[in-house]
């Protein structure tokens, strides 16, 4: 049986629903944390998430809640301050019965809990133009709403997570290493990444050089991290909130143009298939510094090409050094798995450069 599914009972008992809990079923389909809808005997039916930390992807939840906590609360304040819904536009974290913001199993595993956020649904891919383009507006507020929180007092969740120089160096001891004799087969992957060495600095260089700023990012702006409005279409909320961290706002831009403004699956074999479109990069665009509405400096728009390109060679690097050291961190269903992905990314990465003064273009002509 799941740890998670152990202690799930005296999960519930820790924290005060309300009313008594009619019952808790597991729900979604993240593959980081345990999470459950429980639903209560209230008049109204109400119903709460309930979900224990990865304790393997979390090492600090009291680092992760505190930043949670903090972020939840400030974008309650600036929502109230701008007129913005409050009850629906951030996650309310409950209080434990004993006044904690999460609840301590006996196997150390933290849960939290917090309001079912109504009248919402989650989509894995961006079905229409129209969806992309509002996860780009919910991201692009929430850099705005964002813009006066302290981001150096947020805590690194996942220390170097999106430090290219770093990513590198653990390829290259990977690929030294060689602890399955892998290297071989992947030497045009390998090449391709060294031919880049440069390009991994690009961005950290300007943030040394005071050219970007540090700011609140969530470092995982997938489509599925937004709930989107059900009548509207509009994103209402953004969600998954343990890695938000200190970082660069390209980032959080790079890496929805990566997982987005494609239409191949992430370890496509026919890398024919597997193109940037230039259409849905515009369309990103133009919503995301719409959400913005002006906060970003004008080195940062110049940048954002330089985004989606390094989040999408670093996540390569990623499928390729987990493949090189036996596929121990990201989940696979096939032999060989990470590398279809790794040259997935990296074709793509190749598709931007052929592309660069059209992005270029389209970044102008959107600010």
């Amino acid at each position: 049986m799941p740890r998670a599914d152990v202690y799930l009972q005296d999960a519930l008992a820790a924290f005060d629903f309300g009313a008594p809990v009619e019952r808790a079923e597991r729900f979604g389909q993240g593959h980081i944390n345990d999470t459950f809808v429980v639903r209560t005997q209230s008049e109204d039916c109400r119903r709460f998430i309930l979900q224990r930390i990865s304790p393997v992807a979390f090492k600090r939840p009291d680092q992760l809640m505190e930043n949670a906590a903090g972020i939840t609360g400030y974008l309650a304040r600036e929502l109230e301050k701008t007129g913005g819904d409050v009850r629906r536009g951030t996650l309310h974290f409950l209080r434990t019965k004993d006044g904690g913001c999460y609840y301590t199993d006996g196997d150390g595993g933290a849960w939290r809990a917090y309001p079912f956020v109504e009248g919402t649904v989650c989509y894995e891919t961006a079905e229409t133009p129209e969806l992309f383009a509002a996860s780009g507006r919910a991201f692009g507020r929430f850099q705005r709403l964002l813009q006066g929180y302290p981001a150096q007092t947020l805590y690194e969740t996942i220390p170097h997570f999106h430090d290219t120089e770093d990513r590198l160096a653990k390829l290259k001891a990977a690929v030294e290493a060689d602890p399955l004799g892998r290297a071989a087969g992947c030497a045009r992957e390998i090449a391709f990444v060294l031919a880049r060495e440069k390009d991994c600095s690009v961005a950290l260089q300007a943030q040394r050089d005071g050219k970007l700023p540090l700011r609140v990012t969530h470092n995982d702006t997938k489509l599925n991290n937004v709930l989107m409005d059900e009548e509207t279409g509009e994103g209402v909320c953004i969600v998954d909130l343990d890695t938000v961290m200190p970082g660069l706002s390209i980032n959080d831009f790079g890496d929805s143009i990566r997982f987005g403004a494609n239409h191949c699956a992430e370890d496509e074999r026919d890398l024919s298939k597997v193109n940037l479109d230039l259409g849905l990069f515009e369309i990103y665009t133009r919503a995301f510094l719409e959400g913005a509405d002006g906060t970003l400096t004008e080195e940062e728009v110049n940048y954002l090409p330089w985004g989606a390109k390094l989040m999408t060679l670093e996540c390569g690097m990623r499928f390729l050094t987990d493949h090189l050291e036996g596929d121990a961190y990201f989940h696979i269903e096939r032999e060989g798995q990470n590398l279809d992905r790794c040259r997935t990314q990296f074709k793509l990465v190749s598709d931007m450069e052929a592309h660069w003064p059209a992005l270029e273009g389209i970044v102008a002509r959107c600010r």
